[in-house]
C-alpha cells in the first residue's frame, strides 16, 4: 500500500485508532511497563482470592465483596476479547494464558486455604457455595448484561467510574475459590458448577465484548488497514463463530441446570405441604428443607412430644409419584426448662 493511499485511510480511522490506543494500554499486558503490569496483577489476584476465600468460608458477603472489587481478572478478559477484535494473535495468547493461569491460582489458594478448614466447606453448610454451584440461565442474563456494561466502560472514559460495580456484580474470583473449597471438601459436582458460573460470565464478557465493538465500529479498524480485506474478514468471522460456540456449550449446561432447579424446587414445595399437613394441630414444625449431594431431600422437624406420624406422611408422598428412598425425615425432639419445673429427658 502506498503512503499517498494509506495517508487519507489513516486520517479517517485516526479517532478510532487513538482510541483503540487507549484500550489496549488499560487491557493488555504490553509495552515498557509489561512487567509492572504482570507484578501488580498477580498481587493483586493472590490477594483477592485470599480475601474472597476467607469471606466465603465465615459466610461473610461483605468479604467477598471486596474481593470482588480487589480482583483483576476482568484485565486478561477483556484483553482477550479485544484482542480478539483486533485479530492481534500475541495479545490474544498472552491473553488466554493469563486468564487460563489466574484462574488456576484462585482454585489453588481456595484448595490450600480449605486445607485449614476444620469442617467441609459444602452447600450444605454455607449459603456463599449453595449461590455459586447451582447457575442457571438467569446467570447468563445477568452476566451478558454486566458485559455490555463493562465493554462500554472500557470505550467511554466518562463512565468508567461504574467499573467498581461491574466487577461486583460480574463473578470472577470468588467462584473460583468456591472451586478449590468444594474439590478440597470433596464436594465434585459443586466444584463443577461454581467452575461453571467462571466459565459463564467468561463467555458472557468476551461475547458482549465483542458485540458492543462492532456496534461502535472497532471492528473494522483492522480490516480497513489490512491489505487483504477478506483474509481479515473470514479471521473475524472464525473468531465470531468461536464466542457464539462458547455461548451455546456453555447455555446447554446452564439450561440443565435451571430445568433441574425448578423440579427440585417443584419437588421440595411438594414435600414441604405433605409434612405440614402431617403437624398441623401438633408442636411440631418443619424447621428446614435441603437438598444434598445425589439429590437426597433432608427435612428437619421439631417438636415436643408425642411423635408425629411420619409412616403416614411417607405413605402420601408414595401416592403422590414422589421417591420417598430419596427424601430423609429428621424429628428432632425438644424440651423446654425454667426455674420452678424440670423436665427429664424420654426414653
Amino acid at each position: 500500500m502506498s503512503t499517498a493511499a494509506s495517508t487519507p485511510r489513516r486520517t479517517r480511522w485516526g479517532a478510532k485508532l487513538n482510541s483503540v490506543d487507549y484500550m489496549r494500554e488499560a487491557v493488555l499486558f504490553e509495552g515498557r511497563h509489561s512487567r509492572a503490569q504482570f507484578t501488580r496483577f498477580w498481587l493483586l489476584l493472590v490477594l483477592a482470592s485470599v480475601i474472597a476465600t476467607a469471606g466465603v468460608v465465615a459466610d461473610s458477603t461483605a468479604t467477598v465483596i471486596g474481593a470482588m472489587i480487589v480482583a483483576p481478572l476482568m484485565r486478561p478478559i477483556q484483553g482477550t476479547m479485544l484482542s480478539t477484535v483486533l485479530g492481534d494473535h500475541r495479545n490474544l495468547v498472552r491473553s488466554v494464558t493469563t486468564m487460563v493461569a489466574g484462574a488456576a491460582a484462585a482454585v489453588a489458594v481456595g484448595f490450600i486455604i480449605g486445607l485449614a478448614v476444620i469442617q467441609p466447606v459444602t452447600a450444605a453448610t454455607n449459603s456463599q457455595v449453595a449461590g455459586r454451584v447451582s447457575p442457571g440461565v438467569i446467570d447468563l442474563l445477568a452476566a451478558l448484561a454486566t458485559g455490555v456494561v463493562g465493554s462500554i466502560a472500557l470505550l467511554r472514559s466518562d463512565i468508567s467510574d461504574t467499573l467498581p460495580g461491574v466487577a461486583i456484580a460480574i463473578s470472577l474470583v470468588p467462584p473460583l475459590t468456591v472451586v478449590g473449597l468444594t474439590l478440597e471438601s470433596g464436594a465434585y459436582a459443586q466444584a463443577l458448577g461454581a467452575l461453571l458460573l467462571f466459565v459463564t460470565n467468561v463467555a458472557a464478557i468476551l461475547a458482549t465484548g465483542s458485540v458492543v465493538m462492532a456496534i461502535y465500529g472497532f471492528a473494522n479498524v483492522r480490516i480497513e488497514m489490512a491489505e487483504d480485506k477478506e483474509a481479515e474478514r473470514r479471521r473475524r468471522a472464525r473468531a465470531y463463530l468461536t464466542m457464539v460456540v462458547l455461548l451455546l456449550v456453555v447455555a446447554v449446561p446452564l439450561s440443565y441446570s435451571t430445568v433441574n432447579s425448578i423440579e427440585t424446587s417443584s419437588r421440595m414445595g411438594r414435600i414441604t405441604t405433605f409434612v405440614n399437613d402431617a403437624t398441623a394441630g401438633t408442636r411440631w414444625d418443619l424447621v428446614s428443607i435441603t437438598q444434598r449431594e445425589g439429590g437426597r431431600i433432608h427435612v428437619i422437624v421439631k417438636g415436643e412430644p408425642p411423635l408425629p406420624d411420619m409412616g403416614r406422611v411417607y405413605a402420601r408422598m408414595k401416592d403422590a409419584g414422589l421417591d420417598t428412598s430419596l427424601i430423609d425425615i429428621e424429628l428432632v425432639p425438644t424440651y423446654t426448662f425454667d426455674a420452678t419445673h424440670t423436665a427429664a429427658p424420654v426414653g
